[in-house]
């Protein structure tokens, strides 16, 4: 069928808006009608080439919509059924079959690989294929994505917010709730308040923890971060030594810390301000990094590790934080500034500059 998509062509350029050919789902796949699609930060990556998705392609990987059609071997969806998307994963390697999916072994071949699980491509135009992105491209007013990646929703909540749960919201809490697991009373710091970033602090004050430190170059981000659960906030451009401050904050470091920028220096800050034992979180897309392992690991028993979409089962972490937030304790939608699908550059160049959280693409 034909639909509309956000194309990429080469490195770093604008999305361009172009009719494409989508193909019918194959086994254990699922047409779906978009309804909306978060913008986040791997997208960019990906428009930039730091990680280098084959180009043509559609990209987009936060996609809520409604059933259109299911293909062969699906039954458990039904056209009608609100959905949200999440990352790609094959289903039977070893992590899979443990419940396991953010580990999958084909993970990187099936999100940024091109291809769909099996594979193959369901877009293309003229004849020439199209690659897609996290199984599913859901810049696009329509898009197929494997039955592994979607999650049902009920159809009383505002299907348009929910996409973003799937990548950058639950690898946040995901980082806490799934792998940290900090005890009540333990003290977590967050370098950096996007949406990431935010998504940790409101699953900290879930659990909850003593302190729950923000570091952000942003006043108002600080703001809405203390509104969230922070129990304090560092302006990192105006504070001296953001590391003394933690531990004067803490008593001697936190327990946690979690960088969401990738900014190497902010790794090793991150690193340097958990105190005996603690545990330092790379969230985000970071460069080359150079560590003293003895001095900065070693001597003081700490652990610098990677999490890779929160650690999350998204068939059952997503429907956790749903409920969070029909409880009111969980409100991501503060982070959520929607914009027309049409905008979809303007909304790119709001992201990159910090101007908005979570920006949010609606279709028409």
């Amino acid at each position: 069928m034909k639909i509309t998509a956000a194309v990429v062509r080469e490195k770093g350029q604008p999305f361009q808006f172009e009719e494409l050919e989508l193909q019918d789902p194959r086994e254990g796949e699922v047409m779906v009608k978009i309804a909306a699609s978060g913008v986040c930060h791997t997208d960019e990556v990906a428009q930039q080439q730091m990680i280098p998705v084959p180009l043509p392609a559609v990209l987009g990987h936060e996609g809520c919509g409604i059933v259109e059609k299911v293909g062969p071997g699906v039954t458990e969806f039904e056209p009608g059924d609100h959905v949200v998307f999440s990352f790609g994963s094959c289903g039977h390697c070893d992590s899979c079959l443990a419940g396991k999916p953010y580990a999958c072994e084909n993970f990187n071949a099936i999100n940024f690989g091109g291809v769909m699980s099996d594979g193959t491509r369901r877009l293309s135009k003229d004849g020439q294929e199209v690659s897609s992105f996290f199984g599913q491209s859901s810049f696009a007013t329509y898009s197929v994505v494997h039955k592994n990646s979607i999650i049902r929703v009920d159809k009383d909540l505002e299907l348009d917010i929910l996409g973003p749960l799937g990548c950058g919201i639950q690898t946040g809490a995901g980082a806490v709730l799934n792998r940290l697991k900090p005890v009540a009373g333990s003290s977590l710091v967050v370098f950096g308040c996007g949406t990431v970033g935010m998504s940790a602090i409101m699953a900290a004050h879930l659990c909850p923890c003593k302190n729950i430190i923000a570091v952000s170059g942003n006043e108002e981000s600080l703001a809405l971060a203390r509104e969230l659960g922070a129990t304090h906030g560092i302006n990192r451009k105006t504070c001296g030594d953001v590391v003394a401050e933690i531990k004067k904050i803490t008593g001697g470091g936190a327990d946690y810390a979690i960088d969401t920028s990738g900014v190497p220096d902010m790794v090793k800050k991150a690193l340097a301000s958990v105190k005996f034992l603690g545990t330092a979180v790379v969230l985000g897309v970071t460069g080359d990094l150079t560590i003293n392992v003895q001095a900065e690991l070693m001597g003081e028993g700490k652990s610098l590790i990677g999490i890779v979409e929160g650690d999350s089962n998204p068939k059952l972490f997503i429907p956790q934080l749903i409920s969070y937030y029909k409880e009111g304790r969980f409100p991501f939608d503060r982070l959520i500034h929607v914009y027309d699908f049409n905008d979809i550059n303007e909304a790119f160049h709001a992201s990159h500059s910090g101007k908005v959280i979570k920006a949010l693409l609606k279709m028409n």
